[in-house]
């Protein structure tokens, strides 16, 4: 396909992607450095010097982060999504930095305790207009972050704050603070995320189902035959079980999932390209008008890790330590979240002030998903342990 160079001079990037000379801009006008290469760069930036994205560190992936120091975290997760989110871009001439900055903050606004977390507060907020963890991503970006005094928010790319968005469409009837002005600002371009949040969604899936399977053969007792039984993972380990036939399943588990991550990478390459080629649509504007998502992987593919998926679903997720740390974090975040809705006062004063603008379910959910595991913990313990008095 032929490159797009704009008036700046840029020819980085395909016809389809966005290019650093054209972005939509950001919410509050600034005087940028001059030697910014590039606007998303800054966006880069900012999302990982803001405080919402270091408390990732200690926030679950799977296994609750006080479980061992091997496992995947909430941002160890996000920093592997970013390798394999440039990778793809690379592969497809996308806006690399535009789809690293996607990436990195596509996690921001996950709660403490990984999914078990979130469901939690998605029932606690049912009535009180619901939680979404992508939505909350938007609201950190755009609201609870405000190290600059000019504005609330990091004040990102509108390119950024869409894809955050069109990950997960809110439904009509979310009623998030602000979301009704956001929601028509960033869909105004169209319902779909520009291909670099379309490759950003794919580096997410190929992330968590690698990382996965690798946690789940230290702690759950996924075997090697569970996992043969599966044609993705059969297909690329067979090459490599052949060069290492007395080597343990530990031993060469890192060759095979690089393998397997380079053919999912690929396979995504190559079928999106096809789509590209067959619809030639001419601007990331077009992409975002389509009526479905372009990137993806080829059906067979879709259907292999499709197969390899469930088996993650019934023997990591649905593992005993799984479930039981889950239903404890569930039952922590009620029990929190009833204790700070009974008595404001033991809130923070900064989310206090904020209670008769937004309401207490809004400014305690909002509190919440920002703890890590430990403090959320921590704050269990100094609300219901009768001998903690600190």
């Amino acid at each position: 396909m032929s490159m797009s160079p704009d008036a700046a001079g840029f020819d980085r990037v395909a016809i389809y992607a966005v290019n650093d000379g054209r972005s939509r801009g950001r919410v509050h006008p600034e005087d940028l450095p001059p030697t910014m290469d590039s606007p998303f760069e800054l966006d880069h930036a900012r999302i990982v010097h803001c405080t919402a994205f270091r408390r990732l560190m200690h926030k679950t992936q799977v296994f609750v982060t006080e479980g061992g120091d091997h496992f995947r975290t909430r941002l160890t997760h996000t920093l592997e999504v970013a390798v394999h989110a440039r990778s793809l871009a690379r592969r497809l001439r996308l806006n690399e930095p535009l789809t690293t900055a996607i990436a990195l903050a596509h996690d921001l606004g996950h709660p403490p305790f990984g999914h078990a977390g979130e469901r939690a507060l998605a029932e606690l907020m049912a009535d009180f207009g619901g939680f979404e963890h992508n939505l909350q991503a938007l609201r950190v970006v755009d609201y609870l972050e405000h190290p600059y005094p000019g504005w609330r928010g990091l004040n990102l790319s509108f390119e950024v704050r869409e894809s955050l968005l069109k990950h997960h469409l809110p439904d009509e009837t979310m009623a998030y603070p602000g979301l009704a002005a956001a929601r028509a600002e960033l869909l105004l371009i169209g319902p779909r995320p520009p291909l670099e949040g379309q490759v950003a969604d794919l580096a997410d899936t190929i992330t968590y189902t690698l990382h996965d399977i690798e946690d789940g053969l230290v702690e759950c007792g996924l075997g090697e035959a569970d996992l043969n039984d599966t044609r993705l993972w059969r297909g690329v380990a067979e090459k490599v079980r052949e060069k290492h036939h007395a080597r343990s399943i530990h031993a060469i588990r890192r060759p095979i999932l690089d393998a397997l991550a380079e053919y999912l990478l690929e396979d995504a390459a190559q079928a999106t390209r096809r789509r590209l080629e067959r619809l030639s649509p001419d601007s990331s504007e077009a992409i975002r008008r389509w009526d479905a998502t372009l990137a993806g992987f080829s059906d067979g593919v879709t259907a292999e890790l499709a197969e390899l998926q469930q088996l993650l679903r019934r023997v990591v997720y649905g593992n005993q330590r799984v479930v039981r740390m889950d239903i404890k974090a569930r039952r922590i975040v009620h029990e929190v979240f009833e204790a700070y809705l009974a008595e404001p006062a033991l809130l923070p004063a900064r989310f206090r002030s904020r209670i008769p603008e937004q309401g207490p379910h809004r400014v305690v959910a909002d509190y919440i998903a920002g703890m890590t595991d430990r403090f959320c913990q921590h704050e269990h313990r100094r609300l219901f342990d009768a001998f903690h008095f600190d």
